[in-house]
């Protein structure tokens, strides 16, 4: 069936045709109007609404790229339903490279924001009437914060059935069950019925190819699997995705000099040797050695560290004994998949 047109903000998007909309959030300091940067394709047939958002966190960049990607990959002529692209949501802290809005408040703590709020809960009431409020999904993207790296992972609710359908079609290395937090942009798609995907990937100010790919490759994916379109093989990547439902930070014992012995995607066993935390004037060092079974999902990048940082992040995820071969180590340590393309 042919879909009918669609509306956001003050623009009406005709099926089988894309828009640029761009939403008045407010004027800065120097008086230059700040908005909220839309693409929206609507496909010619009938289906599922599907927002895609960036830069929620101002300095978590490595999303925006996946979704410069998605809006030139996806043809309104060849998709069913609607596709509703927001490349960087925190323009404030997109330019100053900062993950807060001028207000030193974080964006995905203000849901569901009011109309008369702070700036954060002005924006937030904004995104969630003009984007949330018209979709049936979401996928929100992020990268760890500045000196971290994630390995490509999605977080997602244990309560939702669908979301975890839909985590398992993205297929990224690790999918991570975790709590809601109060005020962030998943809890209050839960509260309205709308469920959504986490990706956390690479690391905040800086981007890099497998972040970008397995973002891209994994949405084109989870479109494929809410019918939205239809995609070249391989329709899976080769191995398949670790799934944990608990997850620790690992935290340096000591100030020192920081060596990292086991990165993001090293799958490790109880006692392995993580990382190595020296005296910068001495011969005294101490050894973080995993607790348990697990895979890296994040770790430090900063050489000097101070007692109490975190260091590795380590995520539960069993008996690793058939996990343990050359091939899957490679998978989650470095290979980059193909590029989908949609038929």
């Amino acid at each position: 069936m042919n879909a009918s047109p669609f509306k956001v903000h003050q623009t009406t998007v005709a099926p089988g045709k894309r828009a640029s909309i761009d939403i008045p959030v407010s004027r800065d300091a120097a008086d230059s109007v700040v908005s909220l940067p839309v693409r929206v394709i609507h496909g010619k047939k009938e289906g599922p609404v599907l927002f895609v958002s960036a830069a929620v966190h101002g300095d978590e960049i490595s999303g925006v790229e996946v979704a410069r990607r998605l809006i030139k990959k996806v043809s309104p002529a060849r998709l069913s339903g609607t596709l509703i692209v927001v490349p960087v949501v925190n323009a404030y802290g997109f330019v100053a490279g900062s993950r807060y809005l001028p207000d030193r408040r974080d964006l995905n703590r203000s849901f569901p924001g009011r109309p008369d709020g702070p700036l954060a809960s002005r924006l937030a009431y904004l995104f969630r009437t003009e984007i949330m409020e018209k979709a049936d999904f979401g996928i929100d993207l992020h990268s760890a914060a500045a000196h971290r790296y994630n390995l490509p992972q999605i977080r997602v609710s244990s309560e939702s059935e669908r979301a975890l359908e839909l985590a398992r079609a993205f297929a990224p290395p690790v999918i991570m069950t975790s709590k809601l937090r109060d005020g962030s942009m998943r809890a209050f798609a839960h509260e309205i019925g709308v469920e959504m995907l986490v990706f956390e990937a690479g690391e905040a100010l800086r981007f890099d190819k497998r972040s970008t790919r397995v973002g891209v490759n994994g949405v084109l994916r989870t479109m494929q699997a809410m019918g939205m379109l239809s995609l070249r093989k391989p329709k899976r990547p080769p191995h398949p995705t670790l799934e944990a439902h608990r997850s620790m930070w690992l935290r340096a014992p000591r100030g020192g000099i920081a060596a990292i012995r086991a990165e993001s995607g090293r799958i490790v066993k109880e006692g392995a040797v993580l990382a190595v935390v020296r005296n910068p004037v001495g011969d005294e060092e101490d050894v973080i050695k995993s607790p348990i079974d697990g895979i890296v999902i994040g770790h430090s990048r900063l050489g000097v560290v101070n007692r109490g940082d975190a260091m590795i992040h380590l995520a539960q995820i069993g008996d690793t004994d058939t996990l343990l071969d050359p091939e899957t180590e490679e998978w989650f340590t470095g290979v980059m998949l193909d590029e989908h393309e949609v038929m």
